[in-house]
């Protein structure tokens, strides 16, 4: 066999084949990379006088991809001198600041060729061995166990010059006193998205608080003319901590493109983010809509100009389905959420592993529902709205998919919520459930538990859930219509004048889903022994 000649052998860029590195050093790839590059204006590539900051380089993929677009393209002209070009690119216009000391590391090996920015094998040499990219060692604040700027627990903190997560930019050692007066004109990057302790083997355990809205915010405060950055898509519609950052995203008509990936492990494919990711275009100088653009598989599947305040709160991240609940909502302004319980829905204390249920019925006891069984307790156990245990009610799982499925083509196709489970009046549940809906008759807790089945209805679910949380704010696009009638999908695309085409794609986009009906029984068939939840005790 003749041998492939090396000039037409693929050589694999060392930046693909880097491994993550932890929970907060997920490398971002080349591709990704310059994916985000392109949504900057052309012109910011013929701007010598620019200067550009990642500041969160794990790998320094985003200086590198920059420098080459000076490089070799942008500033040819400028400057036809390749060495003399290339001084003053790396020494004057990129900048970063490692997330840690190894990821600063591989940054200045990765744009200077050397570890050693001021050492014999480094392509240009600077005065000190970091260059324009240190690792710079920040310092938590922390007031009652945990940082008050990040929300780290003091156990983060190891001593002995242990990595200790205080992320400079963040926690202001980054932009250091020296650089305090320089001027960024793009700042650039995929920042840490959470912070929290990890068990023996790297898993989270609890009290995870997430960051990248930070790094978002402190950049926009420097007030740079572009800033592109990747995170998760979670703070589109939910997130722990989140709701004031969601608003202000929304509200600053600065926010000039946003580019949505909801398939999982489409950008990152060694991590598994849930809900996908998103990157965006923050330009100083705009003040309009943004242009939203869903990516799956790397191809771009729509876009669309939109208006991100009339998302109610949330940015609905599909732009066919932006379209069909502006139709929705003018013609039925009502709403769900006013009819869904809170979280818990009789009680704090009574939580999904409720431990002072009885486990055999007693004289006057009440059936409380479990996920998989079903317990009894005395009526002062329960804390709040005990009137509703005399109505028939509708409950729904707090918890359902949150992987967003995506067929062959591309397509979302998902379930959203778990199964409504209609009873007869006479029991309570714990936080596994919300209740969904409480009503004074069979038949119309029957239609509610229906109509919640309907992909309708789960289609609008789904706009405002980007995780497997179910809250009552995620049915606020879902209008109350009138119980008195079973309503079905074909019914509810004529009623709200959907056409054929918008029909389809809600048919298309979530998979069927049955209901739990025990409307002569408080107790759901399915968790007694023998159905289909029931499961016995672990000895």
């Amino acid at each position: 066999m003749t041998p492939t000649p090396i000039a037409r052998q693929r050589v694999p860029d060392i930046l693909e084949c880097l491994a993550q590195l932890s929970n907060d050093e997920v490398p971002t790839l080349p591709k990704l990379a310059n994916s985000m590059l392109d949504l900057l204006p052309p012109e910011v590539w013929q701007a010598p006088d620019y200067r550009w900051l990642d500041p969160c380089s794990k790998s320094g993929v985003f200086l590198r991809e920059i420098a080459k677009r000076l490089l070799f393209e942008g500033l040819v002209e400028w400057e036809p001198d390749f060495k003399k070009r290339r001084e003053h690119i790396f020494g004057k216009m990129i900048f970063g600041c490692g997330v840690t000391e190894l990821t600063g590391i591989i940054s200045r090996r990765t744009v200077y060729y050397s570890r050693h920015a001021a050492g014999e094998h480094s392509v240009v040499k600077f005065d000190s061995d970091d260059g324009n990219i240190p690792f710079v060692r920040g310092e938590h604040d922390f007031k009652q166990r945990r940082c008050r700027i990040c929300g780290a627990p003091e156990e983060l903190e190891r001593g002995g010059g242990r990595e200790n997560y205080a992320y400079a930019f963040i926690h202001g050692a980054y932009p250091t006193e020296e650089m305090a007066e320089m001027k960024f004109d793009v700042i650039v990057g995929n920042p840490p998205y959470q912070i929290g302790m990890q068990d023996a083997v790297g898993n989270r355990t609890a009290n995870i608080t997430p960051l990248y809205q930070m790094f978002v915010d402190r950049a926009i405060r420097m007030d740079p003319r572009y800033l592109v950055m990747i995170t998760p898509s979670r703070w589109f519609t939910g997130g722990k901590g989140l709701g004031e950052f969601r608003e202000r995203m929304i509200s600053d008509r600065r926010l000039r493109k946003i580019v949505d990936n909801p398939r999982i492990f489409d950008c990152f494919p060694t991590a598994k983010i849930r809900g996908g990711v998103n990157y965006f275009l923050w330009d100083r100088d705009h003040a309009g809509d943004c242009e939203v653009s869903t990516r799956v598989s790397g191809e771009l599947l729509s876009t669309a100009i939109r208006d991100l305040r009339e998302g109610d709160g949330v940015v609905v991240r599909d732009n066919r389905a932006a379209a069909i609940v502006q139709k929705v909502k003018q013609r039925e302004p009502s709403s769900l959420a006013e009819l869904v319980s809170p979280m818990d829905p009789f009680g704090q204390s009574l939580k999904t592993n409720y431990k002072n249920a009885a486990a055999e019925p007693f004289e006057g006891a009440i059936p409380l529902v479990f996920g998989t069984k079903v317990g009894y307790l005395r009526p002062e156990q329960l804390e709040r709205r005990r009137d509703w245990v005399d109505r028939w009610k509708v409950l729904l799982p707090k918890a359902s998919s949150g992987d967003t499925p995506v067929d062959q083509d591309g397509n979302i196709v998902d379930v959203v919520l778990g199964a409504p489970i209609g009873l007869a009046p006479g029991s309570a549940c714990t936080q596994t459930y919300l209740v969904a809906g409480v009503f004074d008759s069979a038949p119309e807790a029957e239609n509610y538990a229906y109509y919640l089945a309907t992909k309708f209805v789960r289609f609008l679910v789904l706009q405002r859930k980007a995780t497997q949380d179910v809250t009552p704010d995620r049915f606020k696009f879902v209008p109350m219509l009138d119980m008195s009638r079973r309503w079905n999908d074909a019914d509810l695309y004529r009623y709200f004048g959907l056409s054929d085409e918008q029909g389809a794609y809600i048919e298309t986009s979530i998979t069927p889903r049955s209901v739990n009906l025990s409307l002569d029984s408080p107790i759901p068939a399915s968790h007694l022994p023998g159905g289909e939840k029931f499961r016995t005790a672990t000895p």
